[in-house]
């Protein structure tokens, strides 16, 4: 099992240490130091960049998923109050069933929003090898992986941000200096997690969405995650989490630009977006036009009421001075 894993992981390790070697190689053509922390660390965040933009059309089908599921939450709250007090094999297969049929319907299911997750994985844990296995490489224990030899490797694991080497971690620290790097990368690393999750709650969902149980499941994963992050964050090294902040803020970003431009029928977003056109004074997408509305409202009037038209002195006694009450002298 342990030599599969490694046979699959292989090519991906090779992928990822090629493309940091490429942007270290860049930083340096431009005046970086070979050695400097900082080189390799800005290499790791163009791995992050060349990743998340090669995944911009996963990331469109997320946004859908999830914006699909927000949307048909009433009607699956609909399907779970038809069951609800059954427990019999029957009723539960026929509500799973009617479930999958909305989903297919709809074309959506829950697994899409995590599409980005799944596909980034292999490529986080193929980071994570690669700054493992850089002392080994550079005492020669391990073959190199890819361009990533024997001296390159020396010279990455001598490498130090803030005083502190990129394959560093939290538990392994020697010194103050890599507890201290590596708590404000946790700190970092979770806070973008929870802002990301938070912006897409706040903004982007209906309310018959965030009353629906999904949002609250949703609700509450938005304060476990980072936590979660938080505590296995002591395990990784100081390289992962600068990949996985940066990631972080990706997809803020991203998600941000989408929202905006982008939102979700019904939400404060949607209503903000609408808000903005007003004021630049361009049609709002679902909105009746003025002669529409001023058709509508003609429509709306009751039958057979129509404008009186006003007789010139009429329309003069009404727009000018009071007329003076009793008989004229």
């Amino acid at each position: 099992m342990v030599d599969l894993f490694n046979s699959i992981m292989a090519p991906i390790e090779w992928l990822v240490a090629t493309i940091m070697f490429g942007f270290h190689t860049v930083f340096t053509s431009i005046g970086l130091p070979s050695a400097a922390g900082v080189t390799w660390a800005l290499s790791i965040v163009g791995l992050v960049i060349v990743m998340r933009a090669a995944m911009i059309p996963l990331f469109v089908k997320q946004i859908n998923a999830q914006r699909k599921l927000q949307l048909i939450q009433p009607e699956i709250q609909k399907i779970q109050k038809k069951y609800k007090g059954k427990t019999d094999p029957e009723s539960r297969q026929a509500m799973t069933q009617e479930t999958m049929d909305l989903y297919k319907k709809e074309g959506t299911n829950p697994f899409s929003s995590c599409l980005p997750i799944l596909v980034q994985s292999p490529f986080f844990f193929g980071l994570f090898r690669v700054l493992n296995g850089l002392d080994e490489i550079a005492r020669g224990e391990r073959e190199g992986i890819g361009p990533i030899t024997r001296g390159v490797a020396s010279e990455a694991e001598r490498a130090q941000l803030f005083g502190a080497q990129l394959s560093d971690t939290f538990l392994g620290a020697d010194g103050l200096a890599t507890q201290i790097v590596t708590v404000i990368l946790i700190i970092l690393m979770s806070a973008t997690t929870f802002l990301t999750q938070r912006q897409l709650m706040t903004k982007n969902m209906p309310q018959s969405a965030l009353d629906s149980p999904f949002a609250k499941q949703q609700k509450m994963l938005l304060y476990i995650f980072p936590v979660i992050f938080a505590v296995s964050g002591v395990n990784f090294p100081i390289g992962v989490l600068i990949y996985w902040f940066t990631t972080n803020v990706w997809s803020m970003t991203q998600q941000f630009y989408v929202i905006r431009r982008m939102p979700a029928p019904g939400s404060a977003a949607e209503r903000a977006y609408h808000d903005r056109l007003r004021k630049k004074g361009k049609p709002v997408p679902g909105a009746p036009s003025p002669e529409e509305q001023e058709a509508a409202d003609a429509a709306a009037k009751p039958a057979g009421q129509r404008n009186q038209p006003k007789s010139k002195k009429r329309a003069k006694g009404s727009g000018g001075k009071p007329r003076k009450n009793g008989p004229t002298q």
